[in-house]
């Protein structure tokens, strides 16, 4: 495996978001419905902002890349209706939740990860370091969800099925980007990677001051 990804993995593992005390406290029921309403406004603030992060790399991306990253941008955009629905499970309307700015902490997250996204091999670090561990981090949302909070609809948790399947497929496009980047480039876009992980990690912290 090509000496960057290795790195970058490692950086995924030691900031695993699954280690967060929010999420730890969501795979153990400790959380209360009203935390978990609190997370879905804070985090929707991500779902929207994911096709406008990929829209910016595409646009300084080689040409034969281009149609494939659009492809990962409109799924990105066709999860925001299912969240909208995993969030009015929680009873969260469509209407204040598109409303909703987000809190501070949030917001200074999302703009950080947005500044990410800046140049083609640094969008491609930072969204690797966010995508690649969503599959396992959607698997083990749902059961939660079932087990301890009474959520097992499939509209309510399509959004996290979604993600299950198709974050493997575009981490594995930023993977296969990575992998083709000269290694004199490999310490700016570690820290890139490590920067995405530390602002995720920021996100969930936002979530966990408010609502836990």
């Amino acid at each position: 495996m090509n000496s960057l990804v290795q790195r970058i993995d490692r950086i995924i593992e030691e900031q695993s978001l699954l280690k967060h005390k929010f999420y730890i406290m969501w795979n153990e029921g400790k959380l209360s419905l009203e935390s978990l309403n609190g997370y879905s406004k804070e985090y929707f603030q991500l779902v929207k902002s994911v096709p406008s992060f990929i829209g910016a790399i595409m646009e300084n991306s080689p040409d034969n890349l281009r149609s494939e990253i659009a492809s990962n941008q409109q799924e990105e955009y066709e999860h925001i209706g299912p969240w909208i629905k995993f969030a009015g499970a929680l009873g969260v309307s469509q209407k204040y939740l598109e409303n909703y700015k987000g809190l501070d902490k949030t917001g200074h997250a999302i703009s950080n990860l947005s500044s990410l996204m800046n140049s083609f091999e640094e969008g491609a670090a930072a969204m690797y370091a966010l995508e690649q561990e969503i599959p396992k981090i959607s698997i083990s949302k749902i059961d939660g969800l079932r087990k301890f909070y009474g959520i097992v609809d499939d509209d309510s948790i399509e959004y996290f099925r979604l993600h299950a399947e198709a974050d493997i497929r575009h981490a594995a496009l930023w993977r296969r980007i990575l992998e083709s980047i000269a290694t004199s480039r490999e310490e700016d876009l570690v820290r890139t990677a490590n920067e995405s992980l530390i602002t995720q990690n920021l996100l969930l912290d936002s979530c966990c001051e408010a609502y836990c």
